[in-house]
């Protein structure tokens, strides 16, 4: 399989830049930004619930790899298509060790520093109207993806999608505006699950307060912020396989 149809299979769009959450007239920063910014919710380190959590890693590296590497963009955006063969794409690279080097180890105060100033932000914003759109209004997948978010956020992010609609800045898909008393009472009782398992995770550990914090972000997040920090430094071996090839030029 390719690396756009890894990307339509595991982010539900094949358009790299939509994978990062960035347009296409993007800057090279901006890209940049975006990788880290999407990282933060498919790293290993915090997905230890997500058995897909290395792969989309993986994936998420090279959709990255490919659009910082000028000749590889060009080809992408004039195209549509990405060279599976190329050095960009070298199957034996180590995206574990590509990732660090390009965000030298952060501590968890980083991750909390973060999660501090995005929170109300402008660009918090601009991404749930973002994911709304790209999810139609699914709530549950909007709750999955969101960055820096559980349960308790819900009813922020449910008011600032309705302000947007309010707006006329996004439509007022139905699964957001009439989603049914059940399904948000299944997305309660996950997420209460969800806590109660971070819980027990700190008395079997017999983790001490600052690795508790760990453990309950780790569990807190699941599908959510999902990483983006050098909390586990050994992981490379365990997450770092090699991908399986693919073929050359697929389309978008």
């Amino acid at each position: 399989m390719g690396l756009l149809e890894q990307c339509e299979e595991l982010f539900k769009t094949s358009n790299l830049y939509e994978v990062l959450g960035v347009c296409k007239g993007a800057s090279d920063s901006e890209i940049r930004r975006g990788y880290y910014k999407v990282s933060l919710q498919v790293h290993p380190d915090r997905a230890p619930g997500d058995e897909l959590a290395t792969t989309k890693f993986q994936v998420l590296g090279k959709a990255y790899a490919v659009l910082a590497d000028k000749d590889q963009r060009a080809v992408y955006d004039e195209q549509g298509i990405v060279d599976e063969e190329s050095d960009t794409l070298d199957q034996d690279r180590n995206w574990e060790e590509h990732w660090r080097r390009l965000f030298p180890k952060i501590t968890l105060q980083d991750i909390l520093d973060f999660e501090k100033q995005y929170k109300g932000s402008d660009e918090e914003v601009e991404d749930l109207k973002r994911l709304y759109l790209q999810l139609e209004g699914d709530m549950d997948l909007i709750m999955e993806s969101a960055l820096c978010c559980t349960y308790e956020d819900e009813p922020r992010v449910k008011d600032i999608l309705q302000k947007a609609i309010d707006a006329e800045e996004v439509p007022a898909y139905k699964a957001f505006t009439h989603e049914s008393a059940k399904k948000k009472k299944n997305r309660k009782r996950k997420a209460e699950k969800e806590s109660k398992e971070a819980e027990e995770m700190q008395k079997e550990m017999g983790l001490n307060s600052e690795d508790s914090l760990v453990a309950m972000i780790k569990q807190r997040q699941k599908s959510k912020e999902k990483g983006f920090n050098s909390l586990i430094s050994d992981l490379e071996a365990k997450y770092c396989k090699k991908p399986a090839a693919g073929k050359k030029g697929k389309k978008k």
